[in-house]
């Protein structure tokens, strides 16, 4: 198998802007293919215990769909992932208000996210690991946000069939940041049933405890007894039906779980086995929390892929990323960052069969 990168026009924007698609091959034959529009990761490839290739991530076969209803398939989300309660957050005495995506609070960087813009694409030849480098930046007030900030993406494909994601950011203005990728899962392949029966574990003893609107309430309880303990390996679904306010909350798991591990150490986090395919993803990661999000609000109206239906459950994501509204919660890591200071950080997605 020949290591390469093929870019294609995908497509056009909302403002009528070519899109562009880069496919990252390595030698295994695993690919991944990620768009310019939003930096998402648009199709990944993987082998099963049989050697058969499927693509293991939720999206569409056009930009069409992405523009319809794009449900954040595969993108980067920023400036800050995840929710600020109300929109609202005070920086160095002064209170900032927030574009309102999902009322009453600010969702996955607003109206126009990071996931909805057109990023800057640059190939970055490895003889081993191919890369593609995303860039975006973001203007003083984008979304009311404080300070011109610029971002960057690297994806690489390394030959063990893992795929690093590499974050960084700078800004002239003291501002908030929190970067993640919505990518949602399905290691059967998209479209083919639900993920109740995905073995996952998560390394945490702890999560964040949430309100009836998923905004966190500053507590940090422990999993133990909870449907939240998957310290062990358990089917997705085992659990999560369970009389627990947090589960009803979120109509089933919609939360962010506390890692065990040092500040920016680069720590396994998650584990996903597929029993039918035998194909398992290890997620690793310098961020302190891991959102786990069990596809609760699919309903089989959105038509993706090949023509495949994304029914209820049929998904999941594990979004590595700073604690929700971190920006309102002074007991939560910081998500500040300075002029002179350059915002990093690592996701890894290693792929295998059992």
């Amino acid at each position: 198998m020949i290591i390469m990168i093929i870019k294609k026009e995908y497509g056009r924007n909302a403002d009528r802007k070519t899109v562009d698609l880069y496919t990252l091959t390595n030698a295994a034959g695993m690919t991944v293919s990620v768009m310019t529009h939003g930096a998402a990761l648009v199709n990944l490839f993987v082998k099963d215990r049989n050697g058969n290739p499927a693509d293991v991530t939720l999206g569409y076969d056009s930009m069409d769909g992405y523009l319809i209803k794009s449900a954040y398939f595969g993108a980067v989300c920023g400036r800050f992932s995840n929710r600020i309660a109300n929109g609202r957050f005070t920086l160095d005495g002064k209170e900032y208000q927030l574009n309102i995506h999902r009322p009453p609070h600010h969702l996955h960087g607003g109206l126009r996210g990071f996931d909805k813009v057109l990023w800057t694409a640059a190939e970055i030849k490895d003889s081993d690991n191919p890369s593609i480098q995303l860039t975006y930046f973001s203007p003083d007030g984008d979304e009311n946000y404080p300070g011109n900030l610029t971002v960057s993406v690297t994806y690489t494909l390394h030959a063990d069939n893992s795929l690093e994601l590499a974050y960084s950011a700078t800004t002239d203005r003291r501002t908030i940041i929190n970067l993640t990728n919505h990518v949602y899962f399905n290691l059967s392949g998209h479209g083919e049933g639900t993920i109740l029966d995905h073995e996952l574990q998560i390394n945490a003893d702890h999560y964040v405890h949430i309100n009836d609107s998923l905004i966190p309430t500053g507590k940090i309880p422990p999993v133990q007894e909870t449907p939240h303990d998957f310290r062990k390996s358990k089917p997705i679904g085992r659990d999560i039906e369970a009389d627990f306010d947090q589960l009803r909350f979120g109509k089933g798991y919609d939360q962010t779980w506390v890692i065990n591990k040092k500040k920016n150490e680069m720590t396994l986090c998650g584990k996903v086995y597929e029993p039918r395919s035998g194909r398992t993803l290890e997620v690793s990661t310098t961020e302190p929390g891991l959102h786990f999000y069990s596809g609760n609000f699919l309903d089989g109206s959105i038509i993706g892929k090949q023509g495949k239906l994304y029914p209820y459950r049929s998904a999941f994501c594990l979004e590595t990323q700073h604690y929700p509204d971190s920006p309102n919660q002074p007991g939560f890591p910081s998500v500040v960052l300075s002029p002179g200071e350059t915002f990093t950080s690592r996701t890894v997605y290693a792929f295998g069969c059992e």
